[in-house]
């Protein structure tokens, strides 16, 4: 269902930014920050949350992902990316529905392909440029590895005047946010909400049980008698 370069590629890139930067289109004002500048301290966070000792290994798995998803619901918008993917369903929902589906929607990135970044190698990306045009931003970067060389954006939205929301990120011409609405759409058609939510539920359920094998749940140590 989900295209794993697409997949790894995103999380690779997420991992990497930052390494230089070149011109910039529309460029942030002293009253209105840089969205570029705002993706850096959410790139050395999440590093740092991987390269962290004391987060080593399979017992910390769980940690080390709360951890990651932490960061990422500081930067990522998903209550705007799951707008976007439902596209006009959106606006059939009640408040509790829409709740629900953001709430899946998260888990199913999360469950999806947080275990992607934590197999990182030594790509670099480039910042190349940004583009602001009123309360959005495209960040352009370039991810490279020996004699590949892949376009990765992201999509910001700004919220609050003063922060810079990722809620797309288009690899190679690709956008995750277009790539789940077309398959969402298809589902939806055929089978109505209720039979999205469903397979959203069931799918999430999956990975869960195969996160189980590979990622202990953390359970509370007994007391020493």
């Amino acid at each position: 269902m989900y295209r794993t370069r697409f997949i790894a590629v995103i999380f690779l890139s997420l991992l990497y930014l930052g390494l230089s930067s070149a011109g910039v289109a529309g460029a942030a004002t002293q009253t209105r920050p840089d969205p570029m500048e705002q993706l850096r301290p959410f790139v050395n966070e999440i590093v740092g949350i991987l390269t962290d000792k004391d987060l080593a290994g399979k017992a910390n798995c769980r940690k080390r992902r709360q951890r990651v998803m932490a960061a990422a619901h500081e930067r990522f918008d998903f209550k705007e990316m799951s707008k976007r993917v439902l596209g006009r369903e959106w606006r059939k929902l009640s408040p509790q529905q829409k709740e629900h589906f953001v709430t899946l929607f998260t888990k199913l990135l999360e469950h999806a392909y947080i275990g992607k970044i934590e197999d990182y190698s030594k790509q670099t990306v480039e910042f190349k440029r940004q583009r602001i045009r009123g309360n959005r931003a495209e960040v352009q970067t370039v991810l490279k590895e020996k004699n590949v060389t892949i376009p990765v954006s992201y999509i910001m939205i700004l919220e609050n005047g003063n922060q810079w929301m990722v809620y797309d990120i288009i690899v190679e011409g690709v956008s995750l946010v277009r790539n789940y609405m077309e398959q969402f759409r298809e589902i939806v058609r055929q089978g109505g909400y209720s039979e999205l939510i469903k397979l959203l539920e069931n799918k999430i359920d999956t990975l869960e049980h195969d996160l189980s094998k590979t990622c202990p749940i953390d359970l509370p140590r007994k007391a020493a008698p």
